[in-house]
């Protein structure tokens, strides 16, 4: 009976859609290399990744978002948007009922699966890529070019360089900060050389010790952390594991930035390839080296 319910709303989206195509239709190439057929309008979005929410709202399409998906923060008001579930499992029933008329993911968070779910019941889909500082970057381009806001996603990139920029200037000369991001205890797990995160310390005025690993997200033993001897930890505020829960395991106590309580934190934002991980980004600048200057206002 479902599976029924599903394709009538199929045929149904189908005929809406064959119904308002125009001769206004753009082709863009998203950040996947693949060419789509767009509105030239869009004014229909579902959002199916946080970090593609944070970006449609900073330049200003805010307003022509329907939904979203589970585990959206930023901004404010995105998170008032339904939620059309999961982002690597957003249910397709729910999305062909919201009648879209271009549904926007990310690589993050799935790919050609969710690709190849929205092409067959033919929504347009634009994927972003957005790997480290320049990744995200060029995914607001490419997003202001596919939502006909070339204009306001070019002020956004000029604002957010300059924003790194000042802040890679006031952390110039200084000693870089040796953190060890702690991602997950039990396997140890932290971030490497293919994260952005690393990206996103480095511009801070800090080094990930674990820069080297080859893989996004390492896992390493607990004798190899100990050897590492990490002058400090970098912490997610609002994880299942705080200081205080490391500072209880004897073992953790062998580390002497635990038992000198030597540490940092961060936020959920450091997580997401948008326009607010520079928020995240500032905030450890402040951390790293207190009464270096100002940090930018996020308006500049």
């Amino acid at each position: 009976m479902r599976r029924t319910v599903l394709l009538l709303c199929m045929m149904l989206f189908m005929m809406w859609t064959a119904t308002i195509a125009s001769a206004g239709d753009r082709r863009v190439r998203d950040d996947l290399g693949r060419e789509i057929i767009v509105p030239d309008h869009p004014h229909r979005l579902i959002c199916l990744a946080p970090n593609v929410a944070d970006i449609v709202h900073a330049i200003g399409a805010g307003n022509e978002v329907i939904a979203v998906s589970d585990f959206t923060k930023y901004p404010a008001e995105a998170r008032r948007k339904p939620s059309v579930g999961l982002p690597l499992s957003p249910s397709l029933e729910t999305i062909v009922s919201l009648h879209p008329d271009l549904v926007i993911g990310s690589s993050d968070f799935g790919g050609l699966g969710i690709v190849s779910q929205m092409q067959e019941v033919g929504i347009p889909i634009f994927m972003v890529n957005p790997h480290g500082l320049e990744g995200i970057y060029d995914s607001v381009l490419s997003l202001g070019k596919a939502l006909n806001r070339e204009t306001e996603a070019k002020q956004v990139v000029s604002r957010l360089r300059r924003r790194v920029g000042a802040l890679q200037a006031r952390a110039k000369g200084r000693p870089s900060v040796q953190v060890f991001m702690l991602i997950w205890p039990e396997p140890i797990t932290t971030i490497g050389k293919q994260s952005f995160i690393t990206e996103i310390i480095a511009a801070a005025g800090g080094r990930s010790i674990t820069d080297g690993l080859e893989h996004e997200w390492p896992h390493i033993s607990f004798e190899s952390l100990v050897a590492l001897d990490p002058e400090s930890i970098l912490l997610v505020r609002g994880s299942k594991m705080s200081f205080e829960d490391l500072a209880k395991r004897p073992e953790w106590n062998r580390i002497a930035a635990i038992r000198e309580h030597r540490v940092f934190y961060t936020d959920d934002r450091l997580y997401s390839p948008s326009p607010v991980v520079i928020d995240a980004l500032e905030n450890l600048a402040r951390q790293f080296h207190p009464g270096g200057g100002a940090v930018p206002s996020p308006k500049q």
